[in-house]
């Protein structure tokens, strides 16, 4: 019996003294960290993932191998051994070497080379960026007097954050017309109270003094809307309308692509359906109407996918669409969910024209959610159109870790809308305000006679979702430059009525998914300025850092310094660490980084 003992005492202390936990970093090529790479012990389940910063930590023994897999990229595996620290880089599958060739002698009137690339052996042209962005002319200050109302439409697109990311982790210069200060306030969630009364959504309004212009007053008006457990959202009818053409054959579009819909897949129900429509030189249905459950049926048919050829995405859209009215859901979530880098080019390729063809589609009642995917030739200002007339919302996915929030953390939100045609008016009391300034919003905007109109369109509102839009006013008895002169109007009298100690009031109309009428709800907000919570501290950074980032005139010269103090101190409980990432952006950005770009 000692004997057993002895042995069992010995096997016991090997097992304890052969555990450790193993930490490190992974990372690109280019040294920069990547996120939600999956770090596997082989032939366990143990398994971790990086975070934010590429870091990890998993529980391993001394004769484990650690398998480092991350899509798009080669898969690596490391020995433990007695190693407590393992940090990896790894490499993209697809590699792509630039290098310049024998020069060919062109007997044209330029007479001079053509640099080459070559990629996987085969020359090919250098290609330019062909990414497009709608432009923006920034909001300035109205005169309340002439401009009493401010209109607006809702926005929970997030696709301008996640791309700025991208392009400033890579080193690029920032298109200012890639900015768009309500997506960047909006990535980010925030800790506003649940709706408790009958609507879907609850109102919260703040008034503070303005971080970056002493002179001026900061005015957020905020929506939470209410939380709807997935397993009590409705049936989903979902078509993945993916993109297949040759311009996704690269790690970060089709491969990432791939891995971002089986996580969606993963989520879906028994009651839940998914058809797959592909288009490259032509449209094809590829997957049939099958049921969420068999998810060995979906997951091959996305694997097998492959890309080559043009992109037809006016026929892909008129086929989901088809699909997804053959098997429509009454009382369901109907939703086609489009993956592309945008790069349409045969048959209805226009903004004008495929927002057109959205707009007659989303009569039927089925939504649509545009995906963003890969650099170079990312139509941000094509997506952006077909979201908005499709009743839908707009991502870029970059990441893995980009696809988990999206597709996974998001999922609910991403595909059931609690509210739509949702509007935001304000009136400012000219007792109280000489103008108003509304940061963001540009591609929303509204004529005021349009709140009342319940057949114009407007935004979504998903299950959780919130939307913060913050205004900078400039009170009465201030003098400012940016203060424009008007003359005296020569038929109207102005009179004002006298609203107390109201700074404003904003009116909001929303329709439920399958209504027609809307719904008015009215807030007033009183004169009295308070203390930024940590919620308002954040959102004012990030507004500041993409005023910045726009070079906007209104920013007042205020320095990077400021937009990191009023960011960590809004940085709160942070779970995710979103909010530390932003920190970790701003102070890698430097404007140096814009001129060597040039």
């Amino acid at each position: 019996m000692s004997a057993i003992f002895l042995l069992f005492v010995s096997l016991f202390l090997n097992i304890s003294t052969d555990s450790a936990v193993v930490i490190g970093t992974v990372t690109d090529n280019n040294q920069k960290p990547l996120a939600g790479v999956n770090v596997i012990v082989e032939g366990t389940k143990v398994k971790a993932q990086t975070d934010s910063s590429g870091k990890y930590s998993v529980a391993a023994k001394a004769k484990d191998i650690l398998i480092f897999r991350y899509s798009g990229y080669k898969t690596e595996k490391r020995k433990v051994g007695t190693k407590k620290v393992i940090d990896v880089s790894l490499i993209p599958t697809i590699a792509v070497v630039v290098e310049e060739v024998e020069a060919e002698v062109v007997m044209d009137m330029q007479e001079r080379a053509t640099p080459r690339m070559m990629i996987r052996g085969v020359a090919s042209p250098i290609p330019q960026n062909r990414e497009s962005y709608n432009q923006i002319e920034e909001n300035i200050f109205k005169n309340v007097l002439t401009a009493p109302l401010s209109t607006f439409s809702i926005d929970v697109d997030k696709a301008a954050y996640s791309n700025v990311r991208r392009m400033i982790n890579n080193g690029q210069k920032v298109p200012e017309d890639a900015v768009k200060l309500e997506e960047m306030i909006n990535y980010f969630n925030y800790e506003y109270e649940e709706p408790k009364g009958p609507h879907p959504f609850s109102i919260h309004t703040n008034l503070a003094h303005t971080p970056w212009n002493e002179e001026t007053r900061l005015v957020k008006i905020a929506l939470q809307g209410k939380h709807i457990p997935l397993e009590h959202v409705p049936a989903s009818n979902l078509v993945f309308l993916l993109d297949v053409s040759g311009s996704m054959n690269a790690p970060n579009k089709l491969p990432l692509l791939k891995s971002a819909f089986k996580l969606l897949t993963g989520q879906l129900r028994e009651q839940d359906k998914v058809a797959i429509v592909v288009y490259a030189g032509a449209a094809g249905l590829v997957l049939p109407a099958t049921k969420g459950s068999d998810k060995t049926a979906i997951f091959e048919a996305i694997e097998n996918l492959s890309a080559g050829g043009s992109t037809a995405g006016g026929a892909g859209i008129e086929l989901a669409y088809k699909v997804a009215q053959e098997n429509f859901i009454k009382g369901g979530n109907n939703r086609v969910i489009l993956a592309t880098d945008g790069d349409f080019n045969v048959g209805a390729s226009s903004d004008r024209a495929m927002g057109d063809l959205i707009e007659e589609k989303r009569e039927t009642g089925i939504f649509l959610t545009a995906l963003g995917f890969g650099m170079g030739n990312y139509q941000d200002a094509k997506l952006e159109t077909l979201a908005q007339k499709g009743n839908g919302n707009h991502a870029y996915i970059d990441t893995m870790q980009e696809a988990k929030r999206v597709l996974g953390t998001e999922f609910g939100g991403t595909i059931y809308t609690i509210a739509k045609d949702v509007k935001i008016q304000v009136e400012f009391n000219p007792q109280k305000v000489q103008a108003y300034r509304l940061i963001g919003y540009e591609n929303r905007l509204l004529t005021d006679e349009d709140f009342n109109d319940d057949k114009k369109d407007a935004g979504e509102l998903g299950s959780g979702h919130t939307v913060t839009a913050l205004y900078e006013i400039i009170p009465v008895g201030v003098k400012s430059d940016y203060l424009k002169d008007i003359d005296n109007l020569k038929y109207t009298k102005k009179i004002i009525n006298s609203a107390a100690d109201e700074l404003l009031t904003v009116k909001f109309r929303y329709q439920k998914p399958e209504g027609s009428e809307s719904v008015l709800i009215t807030k007033a907000v009183q004169d009295k300025a308070e203390a930024m919570d940590t919620d308002f501290k954040f959102a004012s950074a990030v507004a500041l850092f993409g005023m910045q980032l726009k070079n906007s005139e209104y920013t007042n010269n205020a320095p990077k310094d400021l937009v990191i103090a009023l960011a960590e101190a809004g940085r709160g409980r942070d779970l995710e660490g979103y909010r530390a990432e932003f920190i970790r952006l701003v102070k890698t950005y430097s404007p140096y980084q814009e001129e060597a770009a040039e």
